[in-house]
């Protein structure tokens, strides 16, 4: 009996017992459902967006800062020259799609026909102010050109559909978070196995870099690098976000690989005449799997709030593009007024909601790789 038990332990998987403890730890679980929704969210992008065009970008003055749950009706007019290409689906996905009418926004009912090439309506005004008076253009229609639009979460101070750029600016969030991760986990890894493994001045020359990169402020170091690189937007942030976080990855492998380098497999190897990139890569590396998994999501939830401060600062994403910390930032500027208030509290929101997650997903990782701290089902 003991014999078939063994046997069917064997039998399972690697990383059965890592997934199993990891499912009985329900905050960890939410917050894996929560980042993965923001992932399926990003990868949609344009398709599921309430405004599909290029950065969530389709504004209207008359409509800037209203409160959610505002419907407006419009009146769509076809484009002046030659229309914008619809484009294929690919490149919705990627840019968005240009809009395809001109669209004004109308009192609700106030749209009627004049002869077969007239139409008359009232330009929309906010509730509780005078209607505006009639206005008349020239204009036929094959088809009923009024459209309606919920503004579920209200708009901002360029009349922007708020939720739609909500929604995109999970895209950027995590393409930052993964590409500065990215980054991180290679040159962190390279540099701290080289320390690890090698010791001597190699190990002292590599401590003393981490050291020095470790004593400078993560956020005055991303500045740096955007100065240096001379200019800004969302690559550079990927960048100087990734170049900054290495160290916390190189000081892990340094560490695992100073325990593991004497061990008796690795001394097996070096006997059998291995290279030693080969060792490194494909036997010590391995080994660290699980703290270095651990770190990546830490990492990933700095890196988040990394380049919200970046673009809250106007050192970041830079505008159109709709970036939360740059979303915080427009909100920040309306304090005082009713529409500040949510225009901060909602993209403040999701990042606290989206590095919480992480934060969560961390920690049951930490204890799904550690026997000892399992959460028991």
């Amino acid at each position: 009996m003991a014999g078939a038990a063994l046997t069917a332990a064997q039998a399972r998987p690697p990383g059965y017992y890592v997934r199993q403890r990891l499912l009985q730890n329900k905050p960890a679980l939410a917050g894996l459902l929560f980042i993965a929704l923001c992932t399926l969210i990003a990868l949609l992008g344009y398709w599921v967006l309430p405004d599909s065009s290029p950065n969530a970008n389709h504004g209207f003055v008359a409509l800037q800062k209203q409160p959610p749950g505002l419907t407006v009706q419009f009146l769509r007019l076809p484009v002046a020259g030659s229309a914008p290409a619809a484009g294929n689906i690919f490149t919705t996905w990627l840019h968005g799609r240009e809009p395809q009418f001109e669209e004004i926004a109308i009192a609700p009912g106030s749209y009627r026909t004049l002869g077969a090439d007239s139409v008359e309506y009232r330009p929309w005004t906010a509730p509780g102010t005078a209607p505006a008076p009639p206005q008349r253009i020239k204009a036929s229609f094959t088809h009923s050109p009024i459209h309606s639009f919920t503004h579920w979460l209200g708009t901002d101070k360029a009349g922007r559909d708020t939720l739609s750029r909500l929604l995109l600016g999970t895209r950027i969030s995590l393409g930052i978070g993964f590409v500065a991760v990215l980054i991180s986990l290679v040159l962190g890894m390279a540099i701290g196995a080289l320390a690890g493994y090698f010791g001597g001045w190699v190990d002292s020359l590599l401590l003393g870099l981490m050291t020095v990169v470790w004593s400078i402020p993560g956020i005055m170091l991303v500045i740096a690098i955007s100065l240096a690189l001379d200019s800004k937007g969302v690559w550079v942030s990927f960048v100087a976000v990734g170049l900054t976080m290495w160290v916390d990855v190189a000081r892990v492998v340094r560490g695992q690989m100073l325990s593991l380098r004497s061990a008796t497999f690795v001394e097996a190897g070096r006997v059998l005449g291995l290279p030693t990139h080969r060792l490194i890569a494909r036997h010590l590396l391995p080994n660290m799997r699980g703290p270095l998994i651990v770190l990546a999501t830490s990492n990933f939830a700095a890196a988040i709030l990394l380049e919200a401060g970046l673009s809250f600062l106007g050192l970041g994403v830079q505008p159109p593009a709709p970036s939360w910390g740059l979303m915080v930032k427009e909100g920040y500027d309306l304090l005082g007024t009713e529409a500040g208030l949510w225009l901060t509290l909602l993209p403040g929101t999701a990042i606290s909601l989206l590095v919480l997650s992480f934060n969560l997903l961390g920690n049951g990782l930490r204890d799904a790789y550690d026997p000892k701290t399992a959460v028991n089902g």
